[in-house]
């Protein structure tokens, strides 16, 4: 099947009006390229490397592009598109340039450009994740590098929250301790636990996709002898108890079933909870405490909290 890609060029103030003028023509969704990401400050805690093509940005303003499939209806569909963007005048919205160009895409082209967007990102002192597409090379001995493909629908692994989990899981997990992965989706996290050398991961997931991806993310990582992925909810299926249990999922999902994790930490064990947006960081925390958990540290990146808690003796 082929494509129309349309691309505009405009302003940032006229991005969400622009942007619902796609979808309402059609566009399931719009690809942003701002000239001000390519001066963006980004923090490097951990040395990261943040490599953008000036190529692929506009010099200034902001570019959107809109997928519309080729059909008998495309030249009124980006005619509807042209006359709506003008009539934003009438509001005082500046739409700067309104350059509108057309070209045509194959959808086998489409479904894989997004690739060369992710790149190996050095997310710890140890841990690197690498897209499956990419060569890499260690750059340290004690590296340890996770293998993801983002195509499946369940991210890169870079976000804040999956980070600051994989930070707490180096500092904890140490050779031989079993671990439990609550909410798993890529199966990031029960891998890097394996990488640390746990002995056994438990890693569970309620979305049956999540199950099958993580399952093929744990043997592309060849860790599968130490990871068993496997549907449940929560902590339903858990039965031993664990010496480290992670779980990054909502802040109101964790706040739900505390008493539960307390259940399934050894005395002594840690508990890292992380997809905790920063205003319900103290919620979570009270519930943790209210379940018997002593606060050991709390994370923050950006708006997200991870917080690490351990069951006394």
């Amino acid at each position: 099947m082929k494509w129309s890609e349309l691309s505009i060029h405009t302003t940032n103030e006229a991005i969400e009006s622009i942007s619902n003028i796609l979808h309402e023509a059609g566009a399931s969704g719009v690809v942003i390229e701002d000239s001000d990401d390519l001066t963006k400050d980004r923090e490097d805690v951990f040395g990261e490397i943040y490599s953008l093509d000036p190529e692929d940005f506009p010099t200034e303003g902001v570019i959107l592009k809109a997928y519309l499939p080729v059909n008998s209806f495309l030249g009124e569909a980006v005619e509807g598109i042209k006359l709506a963007i003008n009539n934003l005048a009438e509001f005082n919205i500046n739409v700067g340039r309104n350059v509108v160009t057309i070209s045509e895409v194959n959808e086998e082209d489409w479904a894989t450009s997004w690739k060369k967007y992710y790149h190996p990102v050095k997310i710890s002192k140890r841990f690197t994740i690498v897209p499956t597409w990419e060569t890499y090379h260690p750059v340290s001995s004690d590296e340890l590098i996770i293998e993801l493909d983002p195509g499946m629908a369940f991210g890169t692994g870079t976000h804040p929250t999956t980070v600051m989990s994989l930070q707490a899981l180096e500092k904890h997990v140490e050779r031989g301790n079993t671990v439990i992965d609550v909410g798993t989706g890529s199966g990031v996290l029960a891998i890097g636990a394996a990488l640390l050398e746990a002995g056994s991961v438990r890693a569970l997931d309620l979305d049956e996709i999540a199950v099958k991806a993580a399952g093929l993310n744990v043997k592309l990582n060849k860790v599968q002898d130490r990871v068993n992925v496997f549907h449940g909810n929560l902590l339903e299926a858990i039965d031993d108890p664990a010496d480290v249990v992670v779980a990054n999922i909502l802040a109101e999902i964790i706040m739900s079933f505390t008493d539960d994790a307390y259940q399934a930490v050894k005395p002594g064990g840690i508990y890292i909870t992380s997809g905790i947006i920063a205003q319900k960081k103290n919620d979570v925390k009270q519930a943790l405490e209210a379940s018997g958990f002593a606060i050991e540290d709390i994370m923050m990146m950006e708006d997200w909290v991870t917080i690490i808690s351990k069951k006394p003796l």
